[in-house]
Parts: structure tokens; C-alpha cells; sequence
């Protein structure tokens, strides 16, 4: 078309007629070729998919187990200061002679209350004269000693209690560390 031709048209239509002289029309084998290409692409999306739905349902299925294997946490953190008072009045009970029967009472209790607690999963963290461990243990002073290594556990102010393997409550204790350190 001569420029004189194009003066007398729509300017809409030169527009057009323009953009069908710059592009050229793919051939059949160029299509089949891009056709190829977006076939591999949806594959590569369709991968991608199955992967984020196989990974959403694992973390479903490790929620859950959590879920069931953590579901007594609540109510056993509550117990826990109820073993405490058991604790504390079997310390206060062997000091009288007059309470022996009623320790003995109490001792069996705690031990059939200890067992129970252990079939749910529920472990004290109560040893002494072990190294100290950060992850368990709440180091509330340090006291000299000679006679253990340093940064053993030499005294437990207070029981810790483990749910499996999570910290429910960490064990209050005394750290030893070395005369004039």
C-alpha cells in the first residue's frame, strides 16, 4: 500500500495492517515446537503440584502424630505440682517418727502415681552427680565442690519432667563448679 493510500484510511486500519506485516505466521513445524515446549511446561507445573500435595499431606500425617503423641501434655502439666506437694510431704513426714505409717502410705502413692504418669510418657528428670545439661536443667546457683566435676549437677531444689522427648518443665539445680573459680 503507498503512503497516499494509507493518508485516506482509518488510522485504526493502518494500525492493523501493520502489526500483520510485522508478524509473520509461524509454520507448522515452529508450532509444533512451541507446542512441545508447553507440554514439557505443564508437566514441570504438574510435578510441582504432586510434590506440594505429597509434602502437605506427610505434614498433615506428622501434626497429627504430634497431636495424639503430645495430647496428654496439658492436663500432666497440671499434675505436676500435685507430685511436687507428694514431694514435699514426704520430706516433711520422715522427719517425725509419728507420721512413719502415714509416709509409707504416701511413698506408696507416689509410686503407683509415678508409674501411671510413666505409661502416659512422663519421665522426672531428677538425677544428681550428672554433667549439666542446659536443655534439661534450670542452674539456679553454683556451689563449690571438689569432690564432682565441673558442671555436674550436686543438688535438685526442684524435679523436672520430660512428655516424651519435650521439656515440660526443666529441673531446678545446684551446678558445682571448682574452689576459687
Amino acid at each position: 500500500m503507498s503512503n497516499k493510500e494509507k493518508e485516506g484510511q482509518n488510522p485504526e486500519e493502518v494500525q492493523t495492517e501493520m502489526q500483520t506485516e510485522e508478524t509473520p505466521e509461524l509454520t507448522l513445524e515452529e508450532k509444533y515446537v512451541q507446542a512441545l515446549a508447553d507440554v514439557e511446561e505443564l508437566k514441570k507445573d504438574n510435578l510441582r503440584v504432586l510434590a506440594d500435595s505429597e509434602n502437605f499431606k506427610k505434614r498433615l500425617q506428622r501434626e497429627k502424630e504430634d497431636y495424639f503423641k503430645f495430647a496428654t501434655s496439658a492436663i500432666l502439666e497440671e499434675i505436676i505440682p500435685v507430685m511436687d506437694n507428694l514431694d514435699l510431704a514426704l520430706a516433711h513426714g520422715k522427719q517425725a517418727e509419728a507420721c512413719k505409717d502415714l509416709v509409707t502410705g504416701v511413698e506408696m502413692t507416689m509410686n503407683i502415681f509415678l508409674d501411671t504418669m510413666k505409661k502416659h510418657g512422663l519421665e522426672q528428670i531428677a538425677e544428681v552427680d550428672v554433667p549439666f545439661d542446659p536443655a534439661r536443667h534450670e542452674a539456679l546457683g553454683q556451689v563449690e565442690r571438689d569432690d564432682v566435676g565441673e558442671n555436674t549437677v550436686c543438688q535438685m531444689l526442684q524435679k523436672g519432667y520430660m512428655l516424651k522427648d519435650r521439656l515440660l518443665r526443666p529441673a531446678k539445680v545446684m551446678v558445682s563448679r571448682k574452689a576459687g573459680a
